[in-house]
């Protein structure tokens, strides 16, 4: 159940609102949106009468039942797009809204130091926001590189201090999360655990944004599920990945990139969309044609996968973009980005640092 003040509520009447529907054993949650604040209501809210509530005060404006299984996820709750803030030395990096689209880049692993710092400063000078990069590789055979770990966390600490990026880097076990917590700006959550609930708890307990990808055979409300697990549990900034899906033709790509999900997930959810053309084609070929798409669709942002010598990677590497390929497929992207809009976000050049 939603309560939707009247433009111009005092504050005051906000909060006794608030402290009134607690009295009723409910969880609140106070949206403030550009013309109306909203009043969510999370709990056994079946008996409740919406003429009772509507009572309350004179400042209500209507009161509405939120149909969707995902509350806090949904647009129903909260009408207007969440835009998560990500903290950087260049400034920060607003992603969802209207604004700016943000670029992810990077290897799937960390391999070596000289890769990490090589792979960060080309990417930011092509414009890319945000270095992804993997210490722990899930892995479908235990005899694939699985990453480096720990190690691999300092690598990445050191190519932020060197280039000012933000990071993005995948927590696939709880016992590691404090860990990864200290160095990633956005914790991320790999399509493998996305069902994973003792992860999702416990990603939700902590303030560093969360990069929610989707399983390979999720619905979207399994997705939107998920994600609820992290709203519920306390952390409002969740990022939503489409990193495609298993079907049955698997002889061309590596995954079907479903781009239909950027407009149906921006019609019923608040949260950010980005789309990872990498894992959703599994061939470099097609990244650029599907990030344009992605772009043209309505995402907030991209996830590519770079590395500087793909045949000599140790994990993904018919999927990476070489630095030079990225520095193209950046370009071109820009005319579709300024034709939608939403202009590619990047740094200031001058920030690259020696």
């Amino acid at each position: 159940m939603i309560v939707v003040l009247k433009p111009g509520a005092p504050q005051g009447v906000v909060d006794a609102l608030v402290d009134q529907l607690r009295g009723w054993n409910l969880e609140t949650q106070t949206i403030v949106g550009r013309e109306n604040v909203v009043i969510g209501l999370i709990g056994d809210t079946s008996s409740l009468c919406d003429d009772r509530v509507q009572e309350l005060s004179p400042f209500i404006d209507r009161v509405l039942r939120v149909k969707k299984r995902f509350k806090r996820a949904s647009r129903e709750f909260h009408p207007e797009r969440t835009v998560v803030s990500v903290p950087t030395a260049d400034g920060p990096i607003d992603i969802g809204g209207e604004g700016p689209l943000v670029c992810m880049a990077g290897p799937c692993s960390v391999e070596s130091e000289a890769m990490i710092l090589e792979t960060a400063r080309r990417v930011k000078q092509a414009g890319a926001r945000i270095l992804r990069g993997g210490p722990y590789k899930p892995r479908t055979s235990p005899y694939d590189f699985q990453g480096h770990g720990e190690s691999a966390l300092e690598l990445l600490a050191a190519a932020r201090t060197a280039t000012g990026l933000a990071i993005v880097t995948e927590v696939m076990d709880t016992s590691d999360l404090e860990a990864i917590a200290e160095v990633a700006d956005i914790v991320q959550i790999g399509a493998r655990n996305m069902q994973n609930y003792s992860l999702l708890k416990k990603v939700g307990q902590q303030p560093k944004p969360v990069l929610l990808k989707r399983a390979f055979s999720a619905t979207i409300d399994e997705w939107l599920l998920a994600a609820e697990y992290i709203l519920a549990a306390g952390n409002p900034n969740v990022i939503l990945c489409e990193r495609g899906i298993r079907t049955f033709d698997r002889q061309y790509t590596r995954n079907t990139l479903d781009l239909a999900a950027v407009p149906v997930l921006r019609s019923i959810t608040h949260l950010p969309v980005i789309v990872d053309p990498s894992h959703g084609t599994g061939l470099s070929q097609f990244v650029e044609s599907c990030s344009k798409a992605a772009v043209a669709i309505g995402a907030d942002g991209l996830m590519i996968e770079v590395h500087p010598d793909p045949a000599r990677a140790l994990s993904d590497g018919p999927q990476c973009l070489t630095p030079d390929e990225f520095d193209a497929a950046m370009a071109n992207l820009a005319s579709i980005a300024l034709a939608v809009g939403r202009p590619l976000q990047t740094a200031v050049p001058a920030a690259v640092r020696s």
